[in-house]
């Protein structure tokens, strides 16, 4: 069980500051005039020890403190410029930072809990004892920032006043991370004491990137401490590793909703997007995906933009459910954005007016970002995250050297999207009718399938497999992915899953209001149904069809057909929705192909995941029970039909044929 607030809090521990004088004494010598006044209209004091303990440790020249005024986002801006952590390129308000090419995703084998005696850490993870988290942290932070400038923020994660939203501070000597803070985070340093009233609580990241030097990146580090909210992040540069706002801070909401709110709130690895109905109507759907297998994209499809990374999601008193996103911008994978598929994201990149920085892409002589799978003619040469380029540049393998590396980003405010909704920024959230849970599934799921009950929804959140994708150094390989948020899950999985099966049963939720629970999955491609190649069969906009057919369900507009795994949707409905919503055809070839239940890979897909979980005794057993009627319902078909069933043979049997 997590306990808040045992344990040696190790940055105070280190900066030895402990009552509002003494950390007013040291802000005196490290702030002007201005930036004291700044500070002492904080009235939180654990806040400010925080800061002051941050400052003792870390021993920087100076602090500044930034209100998010316009004046203060220039003087970031400008001063990654000038530090090198950012350079301007030919469009104005856009600028490319590159991190180290050994650090272009999360250093997972570097990333750490810190454990109390007795404390249940995911299997999943790295812990690390608080004695020797106390030891590394004395080690290395200890004048990190000597010579540098501290900036620090005030942040809330989601709309100010909402009931799940986090307020946080962001310490750091990085501009590049105050920058990225400031596009993808609400400032709130207005506000920031009344916020931590309202909630109890804030989170505190520091972060320094140190000489930023190769050689300096097996030492690098991100601490997480569950017990004290706070992170430790040095050494390292990479987005995902620094501006612990996001994934870091994401931790510590999932621990809140598992070990401190269980049944009435969850903290998810999800987009936020509307889909419009007839008449108008809007439904708002959640979506979970490992990172790099099709947030964006899918939350881009839909009408209304809300997020595209994750979700804050509770139950209101009226017995529906609601979602908020603490983010306010996007730090998106810029691979295989094209026109084709993501038109609205292009707009904001290729056209002036939208405030963007670029990292890890390559940027030609003239100043132009250029990516892997953009669409467009590629420059002869250019320079990247690993130095100059030019086409038909090879490794010390013989093998190409890409343009960009694949887990290139880009950040930029969700308000330059053309389908960006202002419900985004309303503090009650929107109510959420759909959710969706998927991965890099190349040869087994369907494109859509929805739950028959709450457990079963359960059930495919637990039971995502995906390919590994770049956002991970030194990933390979397909492997389960856990509600695509197993990488930030810190205490047990059964724990998590128990808080899982609690909200969705919950019987405060209203039956009109209940959410459908669904599998989406556009990664299949020709060759596991019969075809030839790794091509994917349909395209990523057709998730956009995938979703309306959920929409339409949620009010009851479509048939299903009911299978072992869940609902599947009727032909008819769908080439209806293909002409509507994308003006394609959909021939009937294609959703047989689609559709068809390849039974021996759908139970090898429960074997794995029964004999996983298995492993933890403290499962819950409702997930099995999910698994063996699914195995049963399966077993069955393939007794009367063979290992490939097609949806007209679906259609043909009866619902007691599969169970």
């Amino acid at each position: 069980m997590l306990e808040i607030g045992k344990g040696v809090d190790i940055v105070t521990k280190v900066g030895g500051i402990n009552t509002r004088e003494e950390a007013l004494a040291l802000f005196g010598k490290k702030m002007d005039a201005d930036h004291l006044a700044r500070i002492e209209k904080i009235r939180t004091t654990p806040a400010l020890l925080k800061i002051a303990n941050a400052a003792a440790m870390c021993r920087p020249e100076s602090i500044f403190i930034n209100t998010g005024s316009d004046e203060d986002r220039q003087f970031i801006r400008d001063l990654a410029l000038k530090k090198g952590e950012e350079k301007s390129l030919l469009m104005e308000g856009h600028t490319i930072h590159y991190d180290l090419k050994e650090e272009q995703g999360r250093i997972i084998d570097r990333t750490y809990y810190i454990a109390n005696e007795g404390e249940k850490i995911s299997s999943l993870a790295n812990q690390l004892d608080r004695s020797e988290a106390l030891e590394t942290v004395s080690e290395r932070m200890i004048g990190i920032m000597q010579g540098m400038i501290m900036v620090v923020g005030f942040y809330i994660r989601g709309p100010v006043g909402a009931p799940v939203s986090n307020p946080a501070l962001e310490i750091t000597s990085s501009t590049y991370v105050s920058h990225s803070a400031e596009i993808l985070y609400r400032n709130c340093y207005d506000v920031f004491d009344n916020e931590v009233a309202q909630v109890g609580y804030f989170y505190t990241n520091i972060h320094s990137e140190g000489l930023n030097r190769p050689e300096d990146l097996p030492n690098a580090r991100v601490f997480m401490d569950r017990s004290h909210r706070t992170t430790y992040s040095f050494n390292c540069t990479y987005a995902g590793n620094t501006l612990l706002l996001k994934k870091g801070n994401h931790r510590f909401s999932v621990d809140k909703a598992v070990y401190e709110n269980r049944g009435n709130e969850l903290s998810e690895h999800m987009f936020i997007t509307g889909i419009e109905g007839p008449g108008g109507r809007i439904t708002w759907v959640t979506g979970a995906a490992p990172s790099g297998c099709g947030k964006t994209t899918t939350a881009m499809a839909g009408d209304h933009f809300v997020g595209d990374d994750l979700a804050q999601m509770w139950r209101a008193p009226d017995g529906s459910i609601r979602s908020i996103n603490p983010e306010c911008g996007i730090f998106g994978i810029v691979a295989d954005v094209n026109r084709e598929g993501d038109p609205l994201l292009m707009n904001c990149l290729r056209h002036p007016g939208t405030e963007v920085i670029w990292s890890n892409v390559l940027i030609d002589e003239n100043g132009v970002p250029h990516w892997t799978g953009n669409g467009e003619p590629k420059p002869e040469k250019g320079f990247n995250f690993q130095g100059d380029w030019h086409q038909g540049m090879t490794d010390e393998n013989g093998e190409p050297v890409l343009i960009s590396h694949p887990n290139s980003r880009c950040t930029l405010t969700s308000k330059a999207l053309a389908n960006y909704s202002d419900q985004a920024e309303i503090s009650s959230g929107v109510e959420t009718r759909i959710i969706t849970y998927s991965g890099r599934d190349s040869d087994t799921m369907p494109p859509v399938w929805v739950a028959k009950t709450p457990d079963q929804g359960v059930a495919i959140g637990a039971c995502i497999v995906s390919a590994a994708t770049a956002t991970e150094v030194g990933a390979t390989g397909v492997r389960r992915a856990p509600w695509a948020n197993a990488p930030f899950i810190p205490g047990s999985l059964a724990d998590y899953m128990d808080a899982q099966f609690e909200f969705f049963n919950h019987p405060d939720i209203a039956p009109k209001k209940r959410p459908l629970l669904a599998g989406l999955n556009y990664f299949l491609t020709h060759e596991a149904r019969g075809g030839i190649g790794k091509k994917l069969l349909g395209e990523k906009r057709d998730v956009k069809v995938w979703l309306s057919w959920v929409e339409r369900l949620v009010h009851q507009e479509v048939d299903v057909i009911d299978t072992p795994i869940g609902y599947l949707p009727r032909y008819e409905d769908l080439k209806r929705l293909f002409g509507q919503i994308i003006d394609k055809a959909y021939p009937e070839t294609l959703y047989e192909k689609q559709f068809s239940l390849y039974i021996d890979h759908i139970i090898a897909r429960i074997d794995l995941q029964t004999d996983a979980y298995g492993k933890d005794p403290d499962t819950p057993q409702a997930l099995y029970r999910v698994l063996e009627t699914q195995r049963k319902g399966l077993m069955v078909l393939k007794e009367k039909y063979g290992p490939i069933v097609p949806p007209d043979r679906l259609i043909a049997g009866t619902p007691d044929d599969a169970a």
